[in-house]
């Protein structure tokens, strides 16, 4: 049996589920929300994860208390 013919829909449902809470991370962080469709590439989805966690945020430049205090 060929189970090549049934994998499409379950591949793209599943990059569905991924780029909905991505999209909403990148507008509340102020990227743009169309990064997120990064998550659907393969090795592209790991290495935004990384960028995502490690860079400072758009949203947060600023907010941050002076050293010192």
């Amino acid at each position: 049996m060929d189970y090549q013919h049934n994998v499409g829909p379950f591949w793209l449902i599943g990059a569905i589920i991924g780029i909905i809470p991505f999209w909403r991370i990148c507008k509340r962080i102020g990227w743009s929300p169309w990064l997120s469709l990064l998550i659907a590439l393969p090795i592209a989805n790991i290495i935004f994860v990384y960028f995502l966690a490690f860079s400072q945020w758009p949203s947060g430049r600023g907010t941050e208390l002076p050293r010192g205090t």
